[in-house]
């Protein structure tokens, strides 16, 4: 197994485990996050109706700058459409990803605008 097979398949399973934690429902929505190498993409999402009720992505927009602060960005941005659709809390889904650089800026600036997890 390649170094790379092997990272991947880890994250997997580090991702299967908060998966098997985690549901959204319709008052504290999942708020998902995808972190690639050029973008970033959050969503809020029901899992009790498998429904999106808000999404922020960098994809296709003129965000500049480094990934953390297009994260940032994109936080501040999925914070603001959770207050149109009236959520306060969330439960926060990390993906296999660790709780830190990126993800804890994007998570930060949510925090900063009002969203609670």
């Amino acid at each position: 197994m390649t170094n790379l097979a092997k990272k991947l398949l880890n994250r997997s399973l580090r991702k299967s485990r908060v998966r098997a934690k985690v549901h959204g429902t319709a008052e504290r929505p999942r708020l998902s996050v995808v972190i690639s190498n050029m973008h970033v993409s959050a969503q809020l999402i029901d899992d009790d109706k498998q429904h999106t009720l808000a999404s922020a992505t960098s994809v296709g927009s003129k965000l500049t700058g480094r990934m953390t602060e297009k994260c940032a960005s994109i936080g501040t941005e999925i914070a603001k459409k959770a207050k149109k659709v009236k959520i306060t809390t969330v439960v926060f889904d990390r993906n296999g990803r660790q709780y830190a650089g990126r993800l804890g800026a994007l998570a930060d600036a949510a925090r900063k605008e009002g969203l609670e997890f």
